[in-house]
């Protein structure tokens, strides 16, 4: 898979890109990851990207010319047609499905928004989808486009040392994951429960099922509204 970035602050993914599982995974040829500065396309003599809004209002709104010409120049550098994504909190709620249905694109294009976000011929001329991560406010989309390139990645082959390390986790299933231990078997008197202790697997999964279910019940009852 290739993922493309367009950001007005690519030095924000220096950091995340270098580590853990999303550096594993661009070493090993799963996933190429490439951050590219909007600003660099302006047409403007002094850099700037943004402009007041028609009709006021406070803020500043991201222009067309640079984005587009960003878009452009970068989708060129594939055969693949990328699958452009705006990070706006106007958009579809990201979630486990949908992060596993983009990890079954060939390549994503993530375009990080500042301000008071884009000019709207952005998201119609460019044929976008918006995403969210959640019902809240951030500085930019910078933030969410390392979500969703963590959540992504994880899931493709070869990203993680145990394949089978995603289908136990929280939301896998619809449910939240069941709680885990490890030793020592005591620690200041909170003992691991016994089920996990005898080696009866079909014990431990009926336990760990019910487990799931009961603090999805109690922590997410959204959850279990929608199975």
């Amino acid at each position: 898979m290739r993922i493309d970035v367009l950001t007005l602050f690519p030095e924000m993914f220096d950091s995340p890109l270098s580590h853990s599982i999303l550096k594993r995974a661009q070493d090993a040829g799963v996933v190429n990851i490439h951050v590219t500065d909007i600003r660099k396309f302006t047409e403007d003599k002094h850099g700037k990207v943004d402009d007041k809004p028609y009709g006021g209002g406070p803020g500043m709104v991201m222009r067309c010319q640079p984005v587009f010409d960003c878009v452009e120049n970068v989708s060129s550098q594939s055969t693949d047609k990328p699958r452009v994504i705006l990070l706006s909190p106007q958009g579809r709620v990201f979630n486990q499905r949908l992060a596993e249905e983009l990890a079954g694109e060939k390549r994503l294009m993530l375009i990080a928004g500042r301000y008071e976000g884009f000019d709207e011929r952005i998201r119609i001329g460019l044929n976008a989808e918006q995403i969210s991560i959640g019902d809240y406010i951030l500085s930019g989309g910078e933030l969410a486009a390392m979500a969703i390139i963590d959540a992504v990645v994880r899931l493709l082959p070869g990203a993680l040392g145990d394949e089978g390390s995603t289908q136990d986790e929280s939301f896998a299933d619809g449910l939240l994951e069941y709680p885990q231990y490890t030793r020592p078997e005591d620690f200041r008197g909170m003992k691991v429960p016994p089920v996990l202790l005898n080696g009866h697997h079909a014990e431990i999964e009926k336990w760990r099922k019910q487990q799931a279910i009961e603090r999805t019940k109690l922590w997410r009852p959204d959850l279990i509204k929608r199975l």
